[in-house]
């Protein structure tokens, strides 16, 4: 399931009065190309209510290469405009595949090691 904001929520979110776990991106189970249009919206709407982005990718089973593009190129717009970019409880399945693909640097999930460790 990906996290979605009504309407009302929308405009409460663009004040700030939305709590935050109602603004983190969930991620679904099975995050393929179909899903990756969807997953890009909410990225996108999570950097404009705030900036900062949560991503919660304790439900990943598995993840294919358009999820990550978006994954890295967030990150890396959030870390260029002074914003968080976090990845909240990773599944293993998550990590296997990002560390795989040598994409942990690029979405911070190693610097996240460190600091949650």
């Amino acid at each position: 399931m990906i996290s979605t904001l009504s309407p009302p929520d929308m405009a409460l979110a663009a004040t700030g009065d939305v709590p935050e776990e109602d603004r983190t991106v969930v991620l679904p189970g099975q995050c393929t190309t179909v899903h990756a249009q969807d997953i890009g919206v909410r990225l996108v709407l999570a950097a404009d209510f705030d900036g900062d982005i949560v991503i919660d990718a304790s439900g990943v089973e598995s993840i294919g290469h358009a999820t990550l593009q978006l994954l890295v190129a967030a990150h890396a717009d959030a870390i260029a405009n002074g914003h968080s970019f976090t990845i909240a409880a990773p599944s293993p399945a998550f990590v296997e595949r990002v560390t795989a693909c040598r994409l942990a640097d690029a979405i911070g999930l190693d610097n996240q090691k460190e600091i949650h460790s």
